[in-house]
């Protein structure tokens, strides 16, 4: 029996989501992106659940889209048949604070970005390495969450950015050390999960309503 590609607990309004790939650096694979888009989707119909946290098993929060898959049409064959997992995630209904526990790369930088509160230990990276072997970087998506300047210079330098300076820029909320994490993480979706209902929905939806139309077909 293959183990599962991500781990869920939930407690009191809270929902974590863990990425299950440690071995792999939590690359995102096609079976680990059908997974997350079918966790999230059980999720957005738990009435039991008001905010979710998004984090990484292992040392790494997620190092990118699984280069190993490509086809010969690389990127460009990947992201067409991922655009499911991405309008999920982006446009979900509920609450998605990242727990961003290690290196957040590419197509990992990118799932930080897609939800709506980044909280970060002092071991993150993030970046848009992906440039430097010729795939396009989510200039789009980065600037939704940074400065117009810091979002250019992210997507056209492929560097990594370390904590602090992501804080810097706007990326990251707050930065914890890695022991403290989860429980901070936790702490912040309880307090989201408490205010009156359906405020956190509703409070949501206006975000939804503010946000470009990414992912669209």
């Amino acid at each position: 029996m293959k183990p599962e590609m991500t781990l869920l607990e939930q407690k009191e309004g809270v929902a974590t989501l863990s990425l299950n790939r440690a071995s792999k650096r939590n690359a995102l694979s096609r079976a680990l992106r059908a997974e997350i888009v079918s966790r999230l989707r059980a999720l957005e119909e738990n009435d039991g659940v008001s905010a979710v946290v998004l984090t990484g098993k292992g040392e790494v929060f997620c190092a990118g889209f699984d280069r190993s898959e490509f086809g010969e049409e690389g990127m460009t064959e990947i992201f067409s048949e991922s655009l499911d997992y991405h309008r999920q995630i982006y446009t979900f209904p509920k609450p998605i604070i990242a727990a961003v526990n290690g290196p957040a790369l590419g197509g990992g930088c990118d799932l930080a970005a897609m939800c709506d509160i980044r909280i970060a230990s002092t071991t993150a990276l993030f970046g848009q390495p992906q440039v430097r072997f010729g795939a396009a970087a989510a200039y789009e998506l980065m600037r939704e969450v940074m400065s117009e300047g810091g979002a250019r210079e992210m997507c056209l330098s492929g560097r990594l950015y370390g904590v602090q300076e992501a804080r810097e820029m706007g990326f990251v909320n707050s930065v914890h050390e890695p022991a403290d994490l989860i429980r901070q993480a936790e702490d912040l979706a309880a307090t989201i999960s408490k205010l009156p209902q359906p405020m956190p929905w509703n409070t949501k939806q206006q975000f939804l309503a503010c946000q470009p139309d990414l992912f669209q077909p």
